[in-house]
């Protein structure tokens, strides 16, 4: 019996048949396959059957990659950042914390022509939305921080990804121009400098976003105190809870004079106010467990959007999707960035401190903004801006050239000139006083490059590194005493994170009638 010839380069040995089947290919009087009896024929209704089930599998193949390249060739891609360094690696889309910062552009191109010429926005146009949406890592809560769009804070220097020109840095400008130069990374950059957090994507929508969106949820339910009329938005609605959708929907969340005083606030309590109604509407009609509608929800979004590297791909679209299909809407927080009216100019904002440093460090520190108390679901996110510490060695500046200012929160009057005296001895000569509103916890506040000082100034006094925060409206380093610092050293640490009283404006469980603007109401 001649063994069959092993050509296999490897070495390794043919597969091992059984005796039997040696036996029976071995033998001519066999033919092939003789021991499996006479053929039989297919009956006709399997054939019918399994040319269903191919034709079906084709199609849902079909399908699915006809959709998968519709949804990933709509989507419009853009730099994260306009040139600040990252500190921190990529984030797993699926199980780490992550902050997406949504933004509503004014763009006037293509489909957006209707709403002005492209005069009317400049470069890349302005965000006429800016939130900045916080995903805890265990997916049980999401805070939604709003930032009016006439604040005025200080742009970092940006470099327009496209032409490489690089713009210089900006003090004192509107938040929504953030982009209009150097694109959508220059607005992330100018979020994280305010903050202290590092941003882990982007997306941006423009004006037919909202229509088409609202259009493939079948309307959103609104509610307003009084029956009111926008000439400049064209936004029309009777008292009570109406439903609206493209047109309509678009000027309830663009109009600026409709709602609360006219001003920007009560536009972004507005604007909370749809995407609270709007959260509602999609999980209690079951959208996140329907293929079809959440596949015309995926269309409408993809095709009015703009994300960053990061986020481009559908795969990952659905993963950050499919973290926030089970999230409790009571956790679901949106909150506006404490402001006042600006010093430079009433007709624009300013952070209200110490409230809104308050705000940015809680985020830092990922609080819960529904339950302060509660401990946050992970250790602080790698991307939280790392509190200070003293230099152990000589500082690397000259104290006669940092300003330092006390303001005196603590009700004790007394104490503001002790606190200047410790702070002059330590060899601190610009030291300045402010009145203060009072407060019940010492904080040591900072601007920009000057963490190390701030760090010395409170290990001078006892404040606890958990208490110096970054402020953006703030020259040098600013001494906030409190209550707890009346007399001796300041508490170590607070019971509860400070929080300025009810931050939150509202949760995606609350219903909110806006109140109309007075001069706006109609009979």
């Amino acid at each position: 019996m001649v063994r069959p010839r092993d050509n296999r380069a490897d070495g390794s040995a043919p597969p091992a048949r059984s005796t039997a089947a040696a036996r029976h290919t071995a033998d001519p009087a066999v033919g092939p396959a003789r021991h499996l009896g006479s053929a039989r024929r297919t009956p006709t209704w399997l054939k019918v059957f399994t040319g269903v089930v191919a034709v079906l599998l084709v199609g849902v193949i079909a399908f699915g990659a006809y959709w998968a390249i519709r949804l990933q060739g709509n989507l419009t891609k853009a730099p994260l950042s306009a040139g600040s360094t990252k500190t921190e690696g990529a984030v797993n889309d699926s199980t780490d914390r992550m902050q997406i910062l949504i933004l509503g552009s004014d763009t006037r191109d293509g489909k957006n022509s209707q709403y002005g010429t492209s005069d009317d926005a400049t470069g890349y146009g302005h965000s006429d939305v800016m939130m900045l949406m916080d995903i805890s890592a265990d997916n049980k809560r999401v805070n939604v921080v709003s930032f009016p769009r006439d604040l005025l804070v200080d742009i970092p220097k940006c470099r327009d990804p496209k032409t490489n020109k690089e713009y210089p840095a900006q003090t004192g400008v509107m938040i929504n121009s953030a982009m209009s130069e150097a694109g959508i990374g220059c607005a992330v950059d100018t979020v994280n400098k305010l903050t202290g957090l590092e941003i882990d994507h982007f997306m941006m929508a423009d004006f037919n976003a909202v229509k088409e969106l609202s259009n493939a949820v079948g309307g959103v339910s609104v509610c307003v105190s009084d029956a009111v009329y926008d000439p400049d938005s064209k936004l029309r609605l009777p008292k009570g809870t109406s439903t609206v959708q493209g047109e309509q929907a678009l000027s309830f969340v663009r109009t600026r004079h409709a709602f609360g005083d006219g001003g920007d606030l009560g536009r972004i309590k507005a604007q909370q106010g749809f995407l609270s109604a709007l959260t509602r509407k999609i999980k209690d009609d079951g959208t996140l467990t329907n293929p079809a509608r959440m596949l015309g929800i995926a269309d409408a979004i993809t095709k009015n959007l703009t994300i960053d590297d990061g986020l481009a791909s559908v795969p990952t679209l659905l993963t950050v999707g499919n973290r926030l299909k089970n999230i409790d809407v009571g956790k679901v927080a949106f909150v506006a960035t404490p402001t006042v009216p600006a010093e430079a100019d009433i007709n624009r904002l300013q952070l209200a401190e110490p409230a809104a440093s308050q705000l940015f460090a809680a985020m830092r520190n990922d609080v819960d903004l529904t339950d302060p108390t509660a401990k946050p679901s992970t250790t602080p996110s790698a991307s939280a801006t790392p509190t200070p510490t003293p230099s152990p060695t000589a500082p690397a500046y000259d104290k006669t050239l940092q300003p330092v200012t006390v303001a005196n929160g603590s009700g004790v009057p007394a104490r503001t000139q002790e606190i200047m005296q410790a702070i002059k001895g330590a060899g601190f000569t610009e030291v300045g006083q402010l009145t203060a509103p009072s407060v019940a916890a010492t904080a040591v506040y900072y601007g920009a490059d000057s963490a190390d000082v701030a760090a010395d100034v409170a290990a001078l006094l006892g404040v606890a590194p958990d208490r110096v925060l970054p402020a953006a409206g703030v020259t040098g380093v600013q001494v906030y005493l409190g209550s707890d610092f009346a007399n001796g050293t300041p508490t170590a640490a607070a019971a509860a994170p400070q929080l300025p009283k009810d931050i939150v404006n509202q949760t995606a469980g609350d219903t909110v009638c806006q109140q109309a603007n007075p001069e706006l109401i109609t009979r």
